[in-house]
């Protein structure tokens, strides 16, 4: 089994208007991919047993991707939407390097946080050997700065 990692965030926006960033192909696209990336998304089915196909570029284009070139490429899977309370999907990663071929788990639970403010957690679980837990938690930091912006400022 790989790591796990774990983060929170209080953002100053309701649980609906945060899990319909999370549910969103645009507005994943904007903030899912930490600051040092872009992200592109390659069709969006959202059901459990849907997902989408997702592309994150380094803008360096001298850190190599753990797909190709520079990029980074994964499948998501809806495993369960519950509106405004949690989502889980299972991510792989399109790798021909065995250390990110395991599948991991992706948990996003909403909390009320008061004042109309939303606590949203999200925990990794099974974490490829490939991967740092603590840089994949700098990345997930990153994305939850963005989506407070996003989400925050589109109210």
């Amino acid at each position: 089994m790989g790591s796990t990692s774990k983060n929170s965030k209080i953002i100053q926006a309701t649980k609906e208007k945060v899990y319909n960033a999370f549910t969103d192909k645009e507005a994943l696209e904007y903030w899912l991919a930490p600051y040092n990336m872009t992200g592109k998304i390659h069709g969006f089915d959202l059901k459990v047993g849907g997902g989408y196909e997702m592309s994150l570029f380094y803008l360096n284009n001298e850190i190599p991707g753990k797909t190709s070139g520079n990029e980074d490429r994964f499948s998501a899977k809806f495993v369960a939407l519950k509106p405004y309370e949690k989502i889980v999907q299972t991510i792989n990663f399109t790798s021909d390097k065995n250390e990110f071929t395991e599948e991991m788990i992706m948990e996003v639970f909403l909390e009320e946080a008061g004042n109309n403010a939303t606590k949203v957690t999200i925990v990794f679980k099974n974490i490829p050997a490939g991967i740092d837990p603590k840089d994949n938690e700098v990345g997930t930091a990153e994305s939850l700065e963005k989506l407070a912006g996003y989400v925050e400022k589109n109210k």
